[in-house]
Order: C-alpha cells, then structure tokens, then sequence
C-alpha cells in the first residue's frame, strides 16, 4: 500500500520552522484542552462500553483505565490523554461546528484504539501498559483477543448510529483507517523477520509507510471524522485528515524514542525495551543505516544470537546515539509536525479550534509519555 504522504511532506517547509513547546504555561494549556474534551466524550464513552458483556465490559474498563483486574475502580490508574477522541472534538470546532457533534466519532476512535493496544500488547509480548498489567496479562490471552474483537465491533456500531447525513461517509472513512491499520501492524510485524542489512533491509520510506498506516490512519480519521460529522467540505476534510497522517509519523518518531529512552514511571515500559526485543523503530534504522564505527559495531550485536543482556542493552542504546539514530528520530518528528501544520494554511478553521490543534500538536514534540 503505497503512502498517500508524498505531496504535503514534499511542500517546501523552511528547515526548522516548527516552534518548540516552550513552557509550562503552553503545556497546561494543551492539557486543559484535552481535559476539556475527555469531560466531553467520557458519558457516551462510558455508555458505549456498558453495552458489552459483562467480562468482556470489565476488560475494556481495565484497559481504559477505569478499574483494575477485579473490576474495582482504580482511581489511580491512568486513563491516558485522549490524544484521539480530542482531535476528533477539534476537528469539528475547526470547521465551525459545536464539538458534541464529533462525540461519536470521538467515541469510535478511542474504542479502535484501545483495541489496537490490547491486540498490540499480544503480538509484541508486553505484560505492562501504564504500569499496570497489559489486559492479556491480567485476564489471558484468549479473553484479550476477544474483548478487542468486541471494542472493534462496538466502535462501528457507535459510529452508525450518529445522526446526521454525513454517518455513511465517517463509518466508511473507520473502516478504511482500521484497514490501514492493520496493514501497518502487519508490516511492522514482518520487520521482525528481516535483515539488519543487505538487500532486505528495512528502508526508511518503507517504515515511514508504516508508521503512516500503523498510527499516522487512525489521527488522520479522528481529525477528519469530527469535520465530516461537523458538515465540512471535501477539502478540508481531506486536509485535515492529512495533517492527522504527519502528526502519525511524528507521534510514532517520538513513541520509538521513549521506547528506548524513555522514564519507566512515565510509560509505563521497561528501560531500552524495544532494544531488548530488536524491534527496527526510526532511530535504530538510522543509526544502523550509517557508516561510522558505531553504526557498525551496533549492526554486530544485533545480529548477533541469542538474547541481549542488560549491559548489551544498555550499550546498544549508547551505540544509536553515537550514530546519530536518537537526532535523526527527533529530526523526523520535527520534519512532520512541520508538514502537518504548514498543511492546514489556506483553510478558513475557526482561530479558536485552529489554535488549540496547533498547540496540541506542537505539543507531541516533547511528549515524555
């Protein structure tokens, strides 16, 4: 599947023109705007997931934050930011709408994306999610991999049934991004078994396709479904929804990261996890793709057999760095969120709705979870 990217990432941005999140002033704001529009979504969230069976309800609550694994609410644990359901409420607002028309769709794309994490924690073996035991750690595999096939199926239905005339178009456009989605689990998953180097190395196009289809899909629908459902016009939904895509890559740029060198506290994953288990995210390929000593000493050990030990772990993490992958990552965040704003100029979006997108993606820069 070919990346649909091309044209906005290819735009002339002047290098280096996304601002830095500066203060803590800018990142209470942005904050603010997510509270705001968790207030909004949460009651038809929480009435979609009461629908469910019984077990399978308890799991999607364990997942969402809302109970531990004997379902008894759990007020400390974390619910996550609501980066999706928000777009969603903002993509609505930008286009001249009241954000409780986006509510379904706000509810559509967190339910998918609770799914996804519930599915992705399975295929990739980790017993943590925020802190707390991944739901196929806490209730087993088989339960996990059907209360994600029931949040899939709940999170069509809820979708279905917002009224209005523009339904048909927005579950079509879930659809095509679960499609994406799932495409790009299943390339990241074929990653796995490819070279390092030669011929069937993983190419940096090939993994920013991925990145696109894998995250990048479900921001771009969640933006877009909130200016569909708000009555907007073809073309700045499709804007929109561009944007969302470049705001995938950087996301999943910053997330592979964190998966490195991210605080345990704050992500709730293991210290150099991702290098643990050789996964080939952004800053790994770059640096291996270099050629400079470090880059080939760090392509030796991860080739090398059996398991990487914590000091060869914590070596290979210095190696990425040495070889440029953890500047090359941020510098690829930066490339899209450039791409993703500078994609919005030229459309008539409320300066209100317009600049609390702006700041939350400015925001996803510096993310620490």
């Amino acid at each position: 599947m070919s990346s649909s990217l091309s044209p906005v990432y290819a735009a002339s941005v002047p290098a280096g023109a996304a601002a830095e999140v500066a203060s803590h002033g800018h990142r209470a704001e942005v904050g603010g705007v997510l509270r705001r529009c968790r207030e909004l979504v949460r009651p038809a969230l929480v009435e979609a997931v009461g629908r469910l069976h019984p077990w399978t309800g308890e799991m999607a609550a364990h997942a969402l934050g809302w109970c531990d694994a004997a379902g008894t609410p759990d007020p400390a644990a974390s619910e996550g930011k609501g980066v999706r359901q928000a777009l969603a409420v903002l993509g609505a607002e930008a286009v001249g709408a009241d954000g409780g028309v986006a509510v379904a769709g706000a509810v559509a794309v967190e339910l998918v994306h609770t799914f996804s994490l519930m599915h992705d924690d399975i295929m990739d073996g980790d017993a943590l999610r925020r802190q707390r035991p991944a739901v196929w750690k806490a209730y087993g595999t088989g339960p996990a991999v059907l209360a994600g096939d029931a949040l899939h199926s709940l999170a069509v239905h809820c979708l279905a049934e917002a009224p209005g005339p523009w339904t048909g178009d927005a579950v079509r456009r879930l659809c095509g991004a679960l499609n994406a989605l799932v495409c790009g689990q299943a390339e990241d998953l074929r990653f796995e078994r490819r070279p390092w180097s030669g011929p069937g190395a993983v190419g940096m196009e090939q993994y920013r396709a991925m990145a696109e289809h894998k995250t990048g899909a479900l921001l771009g629908c969640a933006v877009a479904l909130g200016a569909v459902l708000g009555g907007a016009p073809s073309g700045t939904v499709a804007a929109l929804e561009r944007a969302g895509r470049h705001l995938g890559v950087a996301f999943q740029a910053v997330d592979d990261l964190l998966g490195i060198w991210g605080e345990p506290m704050v992500t709730g994953k293991p210290v150099h996890g991702d290098l643990r288990l050789r996964k080939k995210t952004y800053p790994v390929l770059a640096a291996v793709a270099g050629d400079g000593p470090a880059a080939r000493e760090l392509a030796v050990l991860l080739e090398s057999p059996g398991p990487l030990d914590d000091a060869a772990v914590a070596h290979a993490a210095v190696l990425v760095e040495e070889a440029g992958g953890r500047a090359a990552a941020r510098e690829e965040a930066r490339r899209h969120l450039d791409a993703a704003r500078h994609g919005l100029r030229g459309f008539a979006l409320a300066p209100g709705a317009a600049g609390d997108l702006d700041a939350l993606f400015a925001s996803l820069l510096d993310r620490d979870w």
